[in-house]
């Protein structure tokens, strides 16, 4: 882990926040992996106030542009405001006032179901747990910024390994200081890491980055881990995608799809 950071990012005044070496991607220290992004992105979600408790039952952040690893301005609203649904939105923009990213959620009643009358369980949980993985080697090319700030314990395939993939991950770090993560900032902290798990091209060879995120989220993840079931699937052109089934300790938990533009180095 980057002895450095002690969390993704550090709060500054204004609605900005500056980013940690530890949100750098590994292809250029200089630009953002798409996890924290995404997950400081729905901490603003997650913070707006309609007057009753709403979780995010679907989130979609389209990357503009690449994140700079710099100081980022952080807004949110409220576009379509409901008594029952509401659609948030989230914005990311760099020093120059540019968006880079933005983010949106549907928010759904947070309910509470008895226990005799809950419509659908945990589901089935996995036939394997973070224990069972193991550690995998990163390429000595690649910057290992996010990467040593998230602990990846691979059950099939490997990173940088062409192929579908199964991994247990769990970030390292809050997303800022003295603030622990909420179940869906560490889903979302780890979800986006599903088509550099799952390349199905050589990463030496090809370029295969997310455009978009989408995540379906069945409800909240229990504890700290998250495992991604990933595949990525080809064809003759530029778009390539990349899903996942996520899943806690206890059973499935989202499902998300990503947007690839596939190109050869």
């Amino acid at each position: 882990m980057n002895p450095a950071a002690k969390s993704f990012y550090e709060p500054l005044e204004g609605g900005r926040f500056h980013s940690t070496q530890a949100t750098s991607g590994p292809w250029s220290e200089l630009a953002q992996h798409g996890g924290p992004p995404a997950a400081l992105l729905a901490r603003a979600l997650e913070a707006l106030d309609e007057g009753t408790p709403r979780v995010i039952g679907r989130f979609t952040m389209d990357l503009l542009g690449p994140v700079p690893v710099q100081d980022l301005t952080l807004t949110s609203s409220v576009p379509r405001p409901g008594r029952t649904v509401s659609l948030r939105q989230a914005e990311l923009s760099d020093g120059t006032g540019r968006v880079v990213a933005r983010a949106q959620g549907w928010a759904f009643p947070a309910v509470e179901w008895p226990e005799d009358e809950t419509p659908g369980g945990l589901g089935t949980p996995l036939q394997h747990g973070p224990s069972d993985g193991h550690p995998e080697e990163v390429p000595a090319s690649w910057f290992r910024g996010y990467l040593d700030s998230v602990e990846w314990q691979w059950i099939e395939g490997a990173i940088g390994q062409p192929g579908p993939a199964v991994v247990w991950m769990r970030p390292l770090l809050p997303l800022v200081p003295g603030e622990a993560l909420s179940p869906l900032q560490r889903l979302l902290a780890c979800v986006d890491s599903a088509s550099g798990a799952s390349a199905a091209l050589d990463p030496a060879d090809w370029n295969f980055m997310n455009t978009e995120l989408t995540v379906h989220v069945v409800r909240p993840a229990v504890g700290e881990w998250v495992c991604l079931r990933a595949e990525t699937t080809l064809s003759t052109g530029a778009v390539g995608l990349a899903a996942a089934e996520v899943y806690d300790e206890h059973g499935l938990v989202a499902r998300s799809a990503q947007a690839l533009l596939v190109a050869r180095r």
